[in-house]
């Protein structure tokens, strides 16, 4: 390492992917950091390894005179942000690494806060996620929202690069944004390391609009939590707050025995069962419905995808079962 290089204490890491506005709005907030420009960096890590993007970090590089200093890091061995955030801490020089995501925006004081809160004891800390709501939400916004009390995330955390070297990192089995932050704090803990929160270390998180029935295509992240759980499960159990597998299980059954009937020419059994799987439906519904906003486009969303969510959701569960080994039991 030159002499530049020994000065950066905090190498910050941020995926991203075919999202250059999101990100040029995230990069001009770290840019911008109430922090000696000379002691950290930002490794912007491009899960697509576009040229668009690259000429994006390169032109950022020029306007800011090299601090602090932004590297462009193409991810062509893996897919997902686990991998694209293992090449960049992996790359970094700092030995505290700093994760958030492109589509965030940290708050002036977010890398002094972080760092402050990181003493020798103490592998990792989380900061504090803001997600104004709109007042009512849709279904999809009150959901999302769910990141604001997570109990670690990675669009806002601070860890060290010993205890990332200590655990390997993250699993790139995780392909998608979705439980790679849980393995990694479930990793720390079950290796010993402190993990605590600093609310003072803050990002902005605002919502981006969903297209519609986006609900559907979310249900392929339940696989994951099936390697979630069989890797850890006592903390899978402990920590995690699953979907309603029982009540998805319900409904499926009674899609399926009414499927079943009535291709075996049990016409009025197979009534019975679409009656009872018509039943759950409404009751999804209006428990979604409940306190979200009453528009047209939201409440022909929520009507098509309760239709089809735990349908979808125990579809990718048993998905996940057969693709990272059977652990457990499916309502845990």
């Amino acid at each position: 390492m030159t002499a530049a290089d020994d000065s950066i204490l905090v190498s910050v890491v941020v995926p991203t992917y075919k999202r250059p506005t999101l990100l040029a709005r995230c990069l001009d907030a770290l840019v911008r950091q109430c922090y000696p420009r000379h002691a950290y960096e930002v490794l912007v890590c491009d899960d697509a390894a576009s040229a668009a993007t690259r000429r994006q970090v390169e032109a950022l590089c020029g306007t800011c005179g090299g601090r602090p200093a932004v590297r462009y890091l193409p991810v062509t061995d893996t897919r997902g942000p686990a991998g694209a955030r293992n090449q960049g801490w992996r790359s970094a020089k700092g030995e505290i690494i700093a994760f958030t995501d492109d589509d965030t925006i940290p708050g002036e004081d977010w890398l002094q806060q972080g760092v402050a809160a990181l003493p020798p004891s103490v592998a990792a800390v989380v900061g504090a996620t803001d997600m104004p709501l709109p007042d009512p939400p849709n279904d999809y916004e009150r959901d999302a929202s769910g990141l604001t009390r997570a109990e670690f995330i990675t669009a806002n955390c601070f860890v060290r690069r010993s205890a990332l070297q200590a655990v390997g990192g993250f699993d790139v089995r995780y392909t998608m944004a979705w439980r790679e932050d849980s393995d990694l704090h479930f990793a720390l803990l079950d290796r010993g390391f402190a993990v605590e929160r600093c609310p003072r270390a803050r990002v902005l998180h605002p919502f981006r609009p969903n297209r519609f029935a986006a609900g559907l295509g979310m249900q392929k992240k339940v696989m994951f939590d099936m390697l979630l759980k069989k890797k850890y499960p006592l903390f899978y159990r402990n920590r995690i707050r699953a979907h309603a597998p029982r009540f998805y299980l319900s409904v499926t059954a009674a899609f399926v025995l009414a499927v079943a009937l009535a291709a075996m020419g049990y016409a009025n059994a197979a009534l019975a069962a679409a009656g009872t799987w018509l039943a759950l439906t409404a009751v999804f519904f209006f428990r979604r419905l409940r306190g979200t906003r009453k528009s047209a486009r939201n409440v022909i969303d929520l009507a098509i995808t309760s239709a089809f969510i735990p349908l979808l959701s125990i579809y990718w569960r048993a998905v996940g079962l057969a693709r990272f080994g059977r652990v457990g039991s499916w309502t845990a």
